[in-house]
């Protein structure tokens, strides 16, 4: 039993119909730690003794009276503060966190149930740029927290290789592709297929046959026709070995790469099964689903011409999925823009009598933009992740020669850092927020950065080796009564929470600010207190204490898809 749920048990045996689950909702972590570690407000219970919360306080610690684990105990207006035994406390979290190590931030929650996490999911023939970071990092970090958490875990990157601008891409190609420009494409295809997409969307402007003939191309494509279907094949080809160089950046890897395309042969039956189940209606030739009775606009199926849509497309992906994998969850990381969209396909499930459309969840996310206004692929108004990802360690590599030349490795840890803050800064803040992309944000290592972290676990890592003796947990545990120890231990026992949290409310950043906060304890702890001391009680207190951070931080950044240097 932990701190919290003892003082939950105390409530309970003074409030019998109290249950412990109501107990452990009242209890709070006051603001300021002169006001103890855990508090009960006695609001809830005004009515009962028709007394004031602040009388009901006081009465509550006269019943209660004295209790091992806890220093003291007393009433401050409505509130009952708990202070913890500081001993007991850090034997209790050190312990376990010894016995548990790297697993210490983990629960079972996620035994036998498998989720799905969709992220990524850039368009084939387009830059990766900078807009995708957002689904790509908080996708994988999302995946990892629930790996860690138990859950046979999936990572599907749904690619974006069908619809109408293959159908352009097509057509620009068989219009404008001399040898010179095909021998372009094979050297650098991604920037040279954007041109040919960005000027076939500017020509629309005076030829607009030419949206009618994208359009033809794309249908041709649907119908398996030989030349569109190479073409297509060789353009998926090439932009999945640009997106694996920056996935390799990233050390992300996926189970599935089952886009679009991937459900083309499966969308008849579903429109068959809709219509079957009389949900679909003819309007001007194109099929719908009425769904303005649920506050929703109508979605369409099938268009006149008999092609299909991201709606048709996501509904058999849905189904595939749980046919295939029997999901618990199927998560959708995807920008908030397409709300609507989610929504729509989600009623359009749940009206074919499936119980587990609400097991898709939409985890959105703001927009990110650039300093001079929005991302535009059409108008070739891009930053590219890889060009991000390498001016980040460029940068990093310009440090590390000022300010340690002698760095071992110090190609490969440009590389951790540098990409490390990238990812870092992205994880930092709510994913719902816009944020507007800035080249110095990214690349400044002051503060609450992914670099200090890093730095402050290369510094627990050096001590250790320093040390150089056995750790265990046979340790005094009454050296952590001082603040500066005991709030290193504090904020250690707050890790299962944060992933918890982060867990439950698909929220990284959660774990973001965790560890850089743990960052800062440990670095006010080292500052203020001696580490390897001539004092062996002491010192063997305090390697605890510092194995212990160098384990959590490296889980924290591990979960968030960082890697952590041992020397900076």
């Amino acid at each position: 039993m932990g701190f919290k749920e003892k003082v939950a048990e105390i409530f309970t045996s003074i409030e019998t119909e109290l249950s412990m689950d109501d107990a452990l909702q009242l209890i709070e972590i006051p603001p300021n730690t002169d006001m103890g570690d855990y508090a009960v407000p006695c609001f809830k219970f005004a009515k009962k003794y028709r007394s004031s919360p602040a009388a009901i306080a006081n009465e509550m610690v006269k019943k209660i009276g004295a209790v091992d684990e806890f220093e003291k105990i007393e009433s401050a207006g409505p509130y009952v503060n708990f202070f913890v035994n500081k001993s007991q406390f850090a034997k209790k979290i050190l312990q376990q966190a010894f016995e548990e190590k790297e697993n210490y931030g983990s629960t079972n929650v996620g035994e036998g149930k498998t989720v799905i996490v969709e992220f990524s999911s850039p368009n084939i023939a387009k830059p990766f740029h900078i807009g995708h970071i957002r689904s790509t990092l908080i996708g994988n970090a999302i995946y990892n927290i629930y790996k860690y958490m138990g859950y046979n875990t999936v990572a599907i990157n749904h690619l974006g290789d069908y619809g109408t601008q293959f159908g352009m891409l097509i057509s620009a190609y068989k219009k404008w592709a001399t040898p010179e420009i095909i021998e372009a494409i094979e050297k650098d295809p991604i920037p040279e297929l954007l041109k040919l997409y960005v000027r076939y969307n500017k020509e629309i402007e005076t030829h607009p046959e030419y949206q009618e003939e994208a359009r033809y191309w794309f249908k041709q494509l649907e119908k398996g026709n030989e030349e569109a279907h190479e073409l297509w094949a060789w353009f998926r080809e090439v932009s999945l070995k640009e997106f694996n160089r920056v996935y390799d950046m990233f050390g992300i890897k996926f189970d599935s790469l089952a886009g679009e395309s991937f459900y083309s042969d499966k969308m008849p039956a579903i429109i068959d099964e809709l219509e079957d189940k009389c949900l679909l209606k003819d309007s001007e030739g194109a099929k719908i689903v009425e769904l303005s009775e649920y506050g929703l606009t109508d979605a369409l199926i099938q268009k006149s011409d008999g092609s299909t849509l991201y709606v048709t497309r996501d509904v058999a992906a849905a189904k595939y999925r749980k046919d295939t994998y029997d999901f618990y969850k199927n998560i959708y990381v995807v920008g908030a823009q397409q709300k609507l969209h989610f929504d729509q396909w989600r009623k359009i499930i749940d009206l074919m009598g499936y119980d587990w459309a609400y097991d898709c969840v939409h985890v959105m996310f703001g927009t990110v933009s650039l300093e001079g206004g929005a991302i535009a692929t059409r108008k070739g108004r891009v930053v590219f992740l890889e060009d991000v990802l390498n001016k980040a360690i460029e940068k990093t590599t310009e440090i590390i020669n000022e300010r340690n030349p002698n760095l071992e490795d110090r190609e490969k840890v440009a590389r951790q850092v540098g990409i490390g803050a990238v990812i870092f800064q992205e994880l930092f803040n709510n994913r719902i927020k816009d944020y507007v992309f800035s080249w110095d944000k990214t690349l400044s290592f002051e503060g609450e950065t992914g670099p200090y972290v890093q730095y402050t676990y290369a510094r627990t890592c050096s001590l250790l080796r320093k040390a150089d003796i056995e750790i265990n947990d046979d340790v005094d545990y009454s050296v952590f009564t001082g603040n500066e120890e005991f709030n290193v231990v504090r904020k250690l026992q707050g890790f299962k929470e944060a992933v918890l949290n982060a867990h439950d409310k698909y929220e990284p950043f959660m774990v973001t600010r965790y560890i850089v906060g743990l960052a800062q304890e440990f670095n006010r702890f080292y500052h203020e207190c001696p580490i390897i001391t001539d004092d062996e009680r002491v010192k063997k207190a305090r390697l605890l204490l510092t194995l212990t951070v160098n384990t959590v931080l490296k889980e924290g950044m591990k979960l968030l898809g960082m890697e952590a240097p041992e020397k900076m």
